[in-house]
């Protein structure tokens, strides 16, 4: 009777195991569909189709035509640079650039030897700005960077021989919000990046720093003040005068363009010497109902510290596909046990997965995504996961990378169909007209960033964008071209350009 006992309770034990065997099956499997449901539903509405990039190209060129009308009018701000000559190649002698823009900074000095020697020598130092000095006076930031540029300057010993009283000329990259007054004066707006330098915003940072280089006893003159985009652009065009575009592709974004002097309304003074003027469009700012946006989007966005600003960046640039693909993982983690039954700790941090970890995520071809493990492993601390859950983190890179390079493409299309360089999209008149003006002129788009630079599915799916928003005849005639250091030599070019000597 016991041996029957033990045996009915040894059943019940055994059923009661299969039991929650059963159960824990059906709860995977039931997770596993929620989670490729949830996938499914961020596909869709992060798609871009054809017609979906065409109405992005179609409202961007709106976005461009108000700006270019009125200030205030558009979500891009279109500014007017007050640079409307572009190296050409020709430019000779010894130039000096300032790449002030974050907690480093740079100094170059490049030599330019005309169109047989090119960029003959070029020098340069990475300073590290003190911490003080981003919450300090006017006077102690500019004074600081006045000394270093002397420090650089006083290392040039015989090699360039330049007359010690000569005066040297100068490109500034600085990559803070000003409003341009003209090619060598801008006006502070405000600080960023962790900036809170008293007694600046609202003054001319470039007089600010001559002051300072005065009172230093350096012989400088600042001959042009720029922000990285249109470094990038005269950088590029030092090379070829096809180059009318540049778009950085980095930590943010941006693109600027050679725009004719008659299609901005809202420039009053036309008497300019090319005809000509680059356009620096903040297209970061871009925005449009058109735009793929999701909750998980949304949900950033109002997290940041510019809700309701910089629409387009966010679902482009650098600073945040890594921050979509967190988001969208912890999702997953949390309504369907993605990573097992406890949400990974660091996985709720914020800003945690870079984008270059979401690249090494991306880019790994091997049978079993072991780069994706150690990824996961070494930076989230998610440890033993599946080849199906790896295959599924992978399937979530290429979705936002996917998205923001097509939408990087439809803006370049923007731009081209802007200047009239792009020929017909399916169903599009307008661009049938402008073919007729275009004539198979080749343009070069000059990119810089390391979004673009080290991303190379990024490239590829941006370039198949252009490709098939234009055609492949059309396309053949467009070449988009990587274009290093345009904030440090397009700086110091485009003090070429505009020193004393080249200016009539």
């Amino acid at each position: 009777m016991s041996n029957g006992r033990a045996l009915l309770a040894f059943a019940a034990a055994v059923c009661g195991v299969a039991a929650l065997i059963i159960a824990k099956r059906m709860k995977d499997r039931s997770n596993w569909n929620h989670a490729l449901a949830i996938l499914e539903d961020f596909h869709r509405e992060s798609a871009t189709p054809l017609q979906r990039l065409q109405q992005i190209v179609n409202a961007m060129l709106v976005e461009m035509r108000k700006g270019l009308a009125a200030e205030n009018e558009s979500t891009m701000k279109m500014l007017i640079t007050h640079i409307n000559s572009l190296p050409t190649g020709d430019e000779k002698g010894v130039f000096y650039a300032l790449d002030l823009g974050g907690t480093n900074f740079r100094v170059l000095r490049v030599q330019l030897g005309g169109k047989k020697k090119g960029i003959v020598q070029q020098d340069y130092e990475e300073k590290h700005l003190p911490s003080h000095l981003m919450t300090g006076t006017n006077t102690e930031l500019f004074d600081y960077v006045a000394s270093e540029l002397a420090n650089f300057v006083s290392e040039e010993g015989t090699r360039y021989n330049l007359p010690r009283d000569q005066t040297r000329e100068l490109g500034v990259t600085f990559s803070f919000p000003v409003k341009q007054n003209s090619v060598a004066s801008g006006t502070l707006i405000n600080w960023t990046k962790g900036f809170a330098v008293t007694g600046t915003v609202g003054k001319d940072v470039v007089e600010e720093l001559q002051a300072a280089m005065v009172r230093r006893g350096l012989k400088m003159r600042v001959a042009a003040l720029v922000n990285d985009t249109v470094g990038t652009l005269a950088r590029g065009r030092y090379v070829s005068g096809d180059v009318m575009i540049a778009v950085i592709l980095g930590t943010g974004t941006n693109a600027c363009y050679l725009e004719r002097v008659d299609a901005i309304p809202k420039m009053k003074d036309a008497l300019q010497r090319s005809g000509n003027m680059v356009i620096n469009m903040e297209w970061g700012n871009f925005s449009s109902s058109f735009l793929p946006r999701t909750k998980i989007d949304d949900a950033l966005d109002m997290d940041s510290i510019n809700p309701g600003y910089q629409s387009f960046e966010k679902l482009v640039s650098g600073m945040y596909l890594g921050e979509i693909v967190r988001r969208l993982l912890l999702k997953l983690a949390r309504e369907a046990d993605f990573f097992g039954e406890n949400v990974p700790p660091k996985l709720t941090m914020s800003f945690i997965l870079s984008t270059p970890n979401i690249c090494s995520l991306h880019q790994d071809d091997s049978s079993d995504l072991q780069m994706v493990a150690k990824t996961l492993e070494e930076v989230l601390e998610i440890r033993g996961t599946s080849l199906e859950v790896r295959q599924i983190v992978v399937e979530v890179c290429d979705i936002v990378a996917r998205r923001g390079a097509r939408l990087s493409g439809s803006g370049i299309v923007a731009i081209l169909k802007k200047l009239r360089r792009s020929a017909i999209i399916s169903g599009d008149a307008e661009l049938h007209k402008a073919r007729l003006s275009w004539q198979g002129q080749r343009t070069i788009v000059a990119v810089d960033g390391g979004l673009y630079e080290h991303y190379p599915k990024y490239r590829e799916y941006m370039q198949a964008a252009v490709v098939e928003l234009v055609g492949e005849q059309t396309a053949a005639q467009v070449s988009i071209e990587f274009t290093n250091d345009g904030s440090g030599i397009g700086a110091a070019l485009l003090a070429a350009c505009y020193s004393e000597e080249a200016t009539p």
